[in-house]
């Protein structure tokens, strides 16, 4: 003898619901950890690309004899950055903070600087 039963496979409203209450549990946690890391790694390059910059002023600044406080200019360290001076763009423009910032070099004795605060040699 068969029996015949009537259920329909399939989840019902309340499992679905628990799920994506799961889903959107583990997103609000996981979002801003990704920001955070990503601003974090964002500031690390922006000062590694300064270090870059100052160690070119610094190469420029003791093969010129330049005394310390001397004026920098951007086609100055173009050449120690591995860039032509006489290109279109400068050093520091092909230099680019991931955080859109832009870098200033201005004496032989002061570090370079990107416009945004946190991110300082």
């Amino acid at each position: 003898m068969k029996i015949n039963t009537s259920r329909k496979a399939g989840f019902t409203l309340v499992e679905i619901m628990i799920v994506v209450a799961i889903i959107g549990l583990l997103a609000a946690i996981a979002i801003p950890n990704f920001v955070r890391a990503r601003a974090t790694s964002q500031t690390n390059a922006c000062i590694n690309n300064l270090r870059q910059i100052d160690a070119a002023v610094q190469q420029w600044a003791l093969e010129n004899n330049a005394a310390a406080g001397a004026p920098v200019t951007e086609a100055n360290v173009a050449p120690y950055l591995g860039r032509t001076a006489n290109a279109a763009t400068y050093a520091t423009a092909n230099v680019i903070c991931p955080a859109s910032g832009t870098y200033a070099v201005t004496f032989a004795n002061t570090p370079p600087s990107c416009t945004i605060a946190l991110h300082t040699l």
